[in-house]
């Protein structure tokens, strides 16, 4: 929609479409002489920077423009004077569509219109209060950067280019939400993306129809390959480190306004299982980490599992000793071994729950305080037995050794899985399970790049194997991930 060239009829047109809004500001200027409006101001209190408007646009306005002979000027000399000698304000932009202006409005720019003008100037003005930098209190490090993302999109970008000077470091904007109308940014390395990943991540973007995009996970869920999959297909961080990285590999990442997380994609399962503190200890300290946390894998998904099949179909498979001492613990405990296990488990996710809820150290004081009590009291009361507990506490444990939360969750929710395949079908059960998991894994993809690279592929090149299990020295971490681009490229 055109913008009107007669100032009033402008106005009223935006106080009709801003309607029941009390917190829009019509700002007028007018000519000394005749006191008519001549130009008005357009902004939202609260999202913009009023103190600038006032002392680089209004007051440069008065003191510089002739407003007595406004009438001798042309829509175009108009338009230079105020864009290159009133207004001192840096970023100014010139619109011919109401549209565009209210939406710019709405963004917290203040929108100049002027009597006579079929054009508006758009004044660079967004200033709302934000949070400040802070480490991520999901993500902390004992060694490495301490500062995070917040929810201005406009300073996650500045966090990643002071860690990226590079003019290939690409940032593409767009708006997703029909109301929300929510500013996203694509941000990669030219010369290093994979075209064929960035070409099909734009297409599934622009094909989101919704409302609103209040927080990134919306975008994580409508654009991953299986949304049935209990794992995640899109990794998140809060750290400007790791996404620095990321796109430094070759791989893409969407900022949302509003979200202090990131997204990235592609997302393979091997990210999910690296920290980037990795990256900051020696090379030998490492090795023993991920170590660990590939073998906190089969423990927090089968552990409970093993115990219910052994327990209920395979006790020969004990030693005698261990035999007899499982045999007397359980022969108090009025619930079968499936029963006991499940039970156990859904109150150590309620625990876990009510700590997340509860802020401060009060939450992690209630968590083990919690399992404490419930747990000896559980075993006083002959409900549940010791070596019961023992599991469950060591399958916690390991679970929390995973770095990424969302893929840690994906595992507890598979355990019960688990545990009913092996009260239904013991050791059977748990091995079919196992080749049903793999099965899917091996399916899964993540923005078309499959999900278990490199381990599933068998002419997978050994260079891509460096950063996986083992994390070799800085030096030798030469070459990119084959996956991430058709030739080979140096680190």
């Amino acid at each position: 929609m055109a913008i009107n060239k007669i100032l009033n009829e402008t106005i009223l047109s935006l106080k009709d479409s801003f309607k029941d809004n009390d917190d829009v500001i019509y700002r007028d200027i007018v000519c000394r002489n005749k006191q008519t409006t001549k130009m008005c101001m357009v902004y939202i209190d609260g999202m913009t920077k009023k103190d600038e408007v006032s002392e680089f646009a209004i007051e440069g306005l008065i003191k510089y423009f002739d407003l007595d002979n406004f009438e001798t000027h042309s829509q175009q000399e108009i338009e230079k004077i105020i864009t290159k000698t009133s207004i001192t304000i840096a970023e100014i932009k010139v619109i011919d569509d109401m549209n565009e202006a209210i939406d710019n409005i709405l963004c917290g720019e203040t929108m100049l219109f002027v009597d006579g003008c079929s054009k508006s100037i758009m004044v660079g003005s967004r200033g709302w209060p934000m949070r400040g930098i802070e480490e991520p209190a999901t993500e902390s490090l004992i060694r490495g950067p301490k500062d995070g993302f917040n929810e201005t999109l406009k300073v996650n970008i500045a966090l990643i280019r002071r860690r990226i000077k590079d003019t290939r470091l690409k940032v593409k904007f767009m708006k997703l939400g029909t109301r929300s109308k929510t500013d996203i940014a694509l941000m990669y390395m030219g010369d290093k993306v994979n075209k064929e990943v960035l070409k099909e991540l734009k297409k599934r973007l622009n094909n989101i129809k919704i409302e609103a995009i209040l927080e990134s996970s919306y975008i994580e869920e409508l654009i991953e390959d299986d949304t049935y999959s209990p794992f995640p297909q899109i990794e998140n961080t809060q750290r400007p480190d790791a996404a620095a990285s990321a796109i430094l590999e070759g791989r893409v990442v969407i900022g949302i306004d509003n979200s202090p997380e990131v997204l990235i994609v592609p997302a393979i399962m091997t990210v999910f299982l690296q920290s980037s503190e990795d990256y900051y200890e020696r090379w030998s300290s490492t090795l023993l980490m991920r170590i660990v946390r590939y073998l906190a894998l089969p423990i927090t998904v089968l552990l409970p599992a093993l115990y219910v099949a052994i327990t209920t179909f395979h006790p020969n498979m004990l030693p005698t000793e261990l035999a007899l001492y499982v045999a007397a613990s359980r022969a108090k405990v009025p619930f079968p071994a499936w029963f006991e296990a499940t039970l156990l488990e859904l109150v150590m996710e309620l625990i876990r729950e009510a700590g997340m809820r509860i802020i401060g150290p009060l939450g992690s004081t209630i968590g083990i305080v919690g399992g404490l009590v419930i747990g000896q009291a559980s075993v006083e009361a002959g409900l549940i037995t010791p070596l019961l507990v023992i599991i469950v506490a060591a399958t916690t444990i390991a679970s929390f050794a995973i770095p990424s939360y969302d893929f840690a969750t994906s595992l507890r929710i598979i355990r019960f899985a688990f545990i009913i395949l092996a009260a239904c079908l013991g050791l059977f059960g748990i091995a079919l399970g196992v080749c049903l998991l793999l099965t899917h894994l091996c399916s899964l993809k993540s923005m078309s790049i499959p999900y278990m690279i490199p381990f599933s592929s068998f002419v997978t090149n050994k260079d891509d194997l460096e950063d996986t299990i083992v994390r070799h020295k800085i030096s030798n971490l030469v070459h990119k991930p084959e996956y991430l681009q058709k030739k080979r490229k140096e680190r």
